[in-house]
């Protein structure tokens, strides 16, 4: 399809648009700095959104690697009763997929006289596949040894501060229950374990707190009694959300049991991943702002430089609306090139990030080792879209001007 002029003539300047004085190659660089601040914007924007997006998919995947979407529990923290019957129920639900049992208390974990921690011990039925995938070493198995010790599966950061490894022994005090009639204290129940696995999620509040083994061994420690529970984790089927499963059934259950997701459990770290969210994309927008007002300076400049060929034109009886025109598409030109510049920039740097990791992140303040990149093609679009649009709407003042410009004057001015 033949060009009409003004996009002839808009795609001539933004290639080798030059000024009439002994800086002829100026303008040419002004137009490509015009170029280069869009691009700069577009690509540091969906890089932004991309780690925004990969931090949340990374943390809610740790945390719900744990075990749940949902978690149902009683209102007292204290076990749940007749938890059986609460199981039947659960898993009526259309949206889960599972429902585990897990008996969870605080207790002591030593290793010697001079190295103790207090841990959260977890008992469930299988280590959570998730956990399973980020062992560092052994082999997570809740199996008893020939000495009769059952296995236990700690985080790395526990293993560092105790000095624990595989196979090590360990011992775990329970302190639930202990007050007896007229409040003596009896004694703790003692358990001792082996370290079956150690694995590493950067959670740092997670490797250094939770200790796994088997469900039943938990139970015996904790002296819970056959048909209790500390609660229920549920995983849902996909596409579901944890938010309005959690709304449903907590609706169904009776005081004091009751559903929480782990948006509401977790709400400070989830807190956190949207601030930056909402915050993000605001301060880069910025550099886009910044970039539609250097498009306005180079249309002007452009414009100055070309006074004398847009007397020409009008004298040739080029219309008002088509020198409009003219400028409005070179804006736009302008734009498309630093779009496809920029988008084509954010997906080199987005491949380099996951191939060879180049932007590290301390674990103890971003709960993971490098910075996470999730791509999304609705980020491409809009931001795309509306740095269009954006460039489009700079371009209407200078437009407007050389619009304005009256070839007479212009002709003899030059």
């Amino acid at each position: 399809m033949p060009l009409s002029l003004e996009r002839y003539i808009a795609l001539r300047y933004l290639r080798r648009a030059q000024g009439r004085s002994e800086g002829r190659r100026f303008l040419r660089l002004i137009t490509f700095i015009s170029v280069g601040g869009v691009a700069l914007g577009v690509a540091t924007l969906i890089l932004a959104l991309s780690i925004v997006r990969g931090f949340s998919q990374e943390i809610e995947a740790k945390i719900v690697g744990f075990g749940a979407q949902i978690q149902v529990e009683s209102f007292r923290d204290a076990p749940l009763e007749n938890a059986s019957i609460l199981y039947d129920q659960l898993v009526t639900y259309p949206e889960v997929e599972n429902v585990s049992p897990v008996v969870q208390e605080f207790v002591l974990l030593r290793k010697s006289s001079t190295r103790i921690d207090g841990v959260s011990i977890w008992g469930t039925d299988v280590l959570p596949g998730y956990l399973a995938g980020v062992l560092q070493e052994g082999n997570g198995s809740f199996n008893v040894r020939e000495d009769g010790l059952a296995g236990m599966v700690i985080g790395r950061k526990l293993a560092t501060s105790l000095g624990l490894q595989i196979d090590d022994r360990i011992t775990i005090f329970s302190l639930r229950n202990r007050a007896d009639v007229g409040s003596v204290m009896r004694p703790p129940k003692v358990k001792q374990f082996h370290v079956s696995g150690i694995f590493e999620t950067s959670l740092a509040n997670f490797d250094e707190l939770y200790v796994f083994t088997d469900i039943e061994i938990a139970r015996s420690l904790l002296e819970y009694r056959p048909d209790e529970v500390t609660r229920y984790d549920l995983s849902l089927h996909a596409g579901f959300d944890p938010r309005g499963v959690a709304e449903t059934i907590d609706e169904d259950l009776t005081f004091p049991v009751m559903a929480r997701s782990i948006y509401d459990v977790y709400r400070s770290l989830f807190a956190w991943v949207n601030l930056q969210e909402n915050i993000i994309p605001l301060v880069i927008g910025i550099i886009i702002l910044v970039a539609a007002f250097n498009i306005i300076g180079t249309l002007l400049m452009i414009i100055l430089e070309k006074t004398r060929e847009i007397g020409i034109l009008s004298s040739m009886g080029a219309s008002a609306a088509s020198l409009r025109k003219l400028f409005l598409m070179l804006g736009l030109y302008i734009g498309v090139a630093g779009v496809a510049f920029g988008e084509v920039t954010a997906l080199i740097l987005a491949w380099i990030q996951l191939r060879f990791s180049i932007i590290p992140l301390p674990e103890e303040a971003y709960y993971m080792s490098t910075a996470p990149i999730q791509l999304n093609l609705f980020d491409f679009i809009i931001v795309g879209v509306l740095t269009l649009i954006m460039c489009a709407l700079s371009s209407y003042i200078p437009a407007r001007f050389a619009a304005r410009i009256e070839p007479i004057k212009a002709i003899h001015s030059s």
